[in-house]
């Protein structure tokens, strides 16, 4: 039976874990995510299914299972299974991908590796994906395609299936025209999007770059447009915007183009902060810290989010306030993005080393100025680490979003804490309640930290209730009802970031 919704997204919808000899699905880890939320649509439509990759030795193997049923507690979908090998999966995510556009999309140029791209491969995967969605989709149906390693997806779609409504969300940055168009392939991509009924972004400025972007090259014209939102266009942060475009026409073809920030699951954070295991957990870590402030930074080891430039930050504070050395301890949590990158390893190693510099300058017998974590913390763990923590420190030099100081703020029940965040990150637009800070600027960084320690209680709190109200109203419920009204609705995009 054709699928009135597909969901194209490159993970599968569950995790694949062995038991007894046999691979069983399993729910993902944390229901605080993207995947759970795509997954909660299908029960809006009579049917539904799902598009992803998985490796496969041999992709011509009869034995592969192509197309799976799932009944879950989301309900029967479809999962169709594209079988890639490993040179595939290389080629199109980790080089093509993580080496050429990652570098562009966040705007380092100096990073951009073009040499070993092979665009016939990412152009043949993404064609296997436009089938696999062809092939599911209804008379009529609605595509959602995720993200810029799918970037020609929906124009492949567009050939294969004018009947279908196309929306793409993009989870990056998207940079401005000069920026982006260092890429090769630039007007293909751009083609490709405008293929699309909608187009989404984190937030106005994403739009606006690509919009400018797309007039860069083709004859774009902006028939509509509006004014942002008062609450996402203060003008504090490096990011926003006064006006953006809400419709394009291309070709004779109408496109919306939105901005819907991606939020987090607050109600399942809230609760789960608010169970007596997590406050008992906090409450030994409070503890533990002996009377010493915690800071807590969580992320990936990615060049993208400013860990270094952070811990020389910590090392600056050290030296400038003495009377700070055993009364601080920075958590540093610094996930690999990929360890069998070289430029993750890389950064890795300079954090391990720049950390034990520190702790070797400043430490003592019973204290350490800094632990550094360098794998996943599960995430009931960090929940109570989150409510632990005197401040939250995410500095990252560029991020699509950031979900981790969204979670900190909907963590923390007791409406304490102060959130220190990066301008350059997304999610600063519409939290312009923290305490934002330039992480290019030694003298903003230094004063930011500095400042959230002395931070009195009701500054505190009423950054906090502003901060919680925010991340509550636009949780990733929020986003994804605001990306599938656009493909709906009279004017198809007519709004840019509404009140919820």
């Amino acid at each position: 039976m054709p699928s009135d919704l597909v969901i194209v997204y490159h993970r599968q919808p569950y995790e694949e874990v062995e038991e007894d000899g046999k691979i069983v699905l399993r729910e993902n880890k944390s229901p605080n995510g993207i995947v759970p939320t795509l997954k909660s649509f299908f029960g809006r439509f009579e049917k539904g299914a799902w598009i992803a990759w998985k490796q496969a030795e041999d992709p011509a193997n009869p034995d592969f299972e192509r197309v799976i049923e799932v009944d879950d507690a989301f309900g029967k979908y479809t999962v169709s299974r594209l079988p890639l090998t490993a040179e595939q999966v290389s080629s199109f995510y980790h080089v093509t991908s993580k080496e050429a556009f990652w570098p562009i999309l966040h705007s380092f140029k100096e990073r951009y590796n073009y040499d070993p791209v092979d665009w016939p491969t990412f152009r043949e995967v993404n064609w296997a994906f436009a089938e696999a969605a062809a092939a599911e989709a209804a008379e009529g149906a609605v595509v959602w395609v995720h993200d810029y390693n799918l970037w020609l997806v929906p124009g492949y779609l567009r050939t294969l299936r004018p009947d279908v409504k196309i929306s793409f969300f993009h989870h990056t940055p998207f940079p401005a025209a000069d920026t982006f168009n260092v890429l090769p392939w630039r007007k293909e991509i751009l083609q490709s999007l405008l293929a699309c009924d909608v187009v989404g972004f984190h937030i106005p400025r994403y739009v606006a770059n690509f919009v400018s972007a797309a007039r860069s090259l083709l004859d774009v014209e902006v028939t509509a447009r509006q004014k942002v939102e008062p609450e996402f266009a203060a003008e504090v942060t490096a990011l926003s915007e006064r006006s953006v475009p809400t419709e394009l026409v291309y070709e004779d073809r109408r496109v919306a183009v939105q901005a819907s920030p991606v939020g987090v699951d607050a109600d399942y954070i809230d609760a789960v902060a608010r169970r007596e295991e997590t406050a008992r957990r906090a409450e030994e870590i409070r503890a533990e810290m002996g009377g010493a402030k915690l800071l807590l930074s969580v992320g990936r080891t990615d060049y993208t989010k400013g860990g270094i430039d952070q811990l020389l930050s910590y090392e600056r504070l050290l030296e400038a306030q003495p009377d700070l050395r055993g009364k601080i301890r920075l958590m540093h949590v610094s996930v690999p993005a990929n360890r069998n990158m070289t430029v993750y390893e890389n950064i890795q190693n300079e954090l391990e080393q720049m950390a034990g510099r520190i702790n070797g300058r400043f430490g003592s017998l019973d204290w350490q100025p800094i632990v550094l974590i360098s794998r996943a913390i599960p995430f009931e763990d960090l929940v109570a680490y989150y409510r632990a923590a005197d401040v939250a420190w995410i500095t990252p030099l560029a991020d699509g979003m950031n979900l981790v100081c969204k979670e900190f703020c909907a963590a923390r029940v007791d409406g304490d804490g102060v959130l220190v965040l990066s301008e350059f990150a997304g999610a600063a637009v519409e939290m312009g309640a923290a305490l934002l800070t330039n992480p290019f600027s030694h003298r903003s960084m230094d004063s930011a930290i500095a400042q959230a320690l002395d931070m009195p209680t009701a500054e505190r709190r009423d950054r906090m209730a502003a901060l919680r109200d925010v991340v509550h109203r636009h949780d990733v419920r929020f986003w994804a009802n605001h990306q599938m009204e656009a493909l709906s609705g009279p004017t198809l995009g007519a709004a840019a970031l509404p009140a919820a």
